[in-house]
């Protein structure tokens, strides 16, 4: 065992260094997979002492989900000092890395397998809420309509973006700069596309 995990830590360190293992882990399986076991050996506690920080396992899952969707959200914050399209460039770069770098929880997460938890599918639907109102928010730098039918536009782009990727990642036949392009054109495509004139 480390010297780290002999340290004795305070509760609030504790629990953040689980917190932090716990993420880690989903980085490589599943929250199914995600075992209070496997987690405990590698804090060097016992199972038990893990219920001291997280009332039971849900608890401790609905956490280590929270922290992954705030680090996504994090790692995709728009860089205000960028150009506009340099801006949405770099955000969708981060959030391709990111989906690359911890696959196997992401695809379980947006595909459904965990939205029989209310709780999750919550956290969920509130990081994508924030991610469109990121880029509504930013709509004007790019010269696009922000109204009600653009919102609806970029909900079904980020739709868009998330089964292409966890599409993309397992092999990689499509250069990855191709995906970004594909991905930084389609929203505006899209927004523009919705506000044609309608024929009469």
């Amino acid at each position: 065992m480390s010297s780290i995990r002999r340290v004795r830590l305070s509760p609030d360190a504790r629990r953040e260094q689980l917190l932090k293992l716990g993420v880690q882990m989903l980085a490589t399986r599943t929250l199914d997979e995600l075992s209070v076991e496997d987690l405990a050996e590698e804090a060097g506690i016992s199972r038990g002492l893990l219920f001291h920080y997280f009332r039971n396992k849900q608890e401790f899952h609905r956490e280590v989900v929270l922290r992954a969707a705030q680090q996504l959200l994090k790692r995709t914050d728009p860089n205000p000092e960028l150009a506009p399209m340099e801006q949405l460039n770099r955000t969708l770069e981060n959030y391709l890395d990111y989906v690359t770098e911890n696959y196997s929880s992401y695809s379980y997460l947006i595909r459904g397998s965990a939205t029989a938890n209310v709780e999750l599918r919550q956290i969920i639907e509130d990081t994508r809420s924030e991610m469109a109102r990121r880029v509504s928010d930013n709509l004007h730098l790019l010269g696009l309509p922000d109204d009600d039918l653009s919102r609806l536009a970029i909900r079904g782009w980020l739709a868009f973006t998330e089964q292409v990727a966890v599409q993309w990642v397992p092999d990689q036949k499509v250069p990855r700069e191709r995906i970004l392009q594909m991905f930084a054109s389609s929203l505006p495509a899209l927004i523009l596309a919705s506000h044609e004139p309608q024929e009469p």
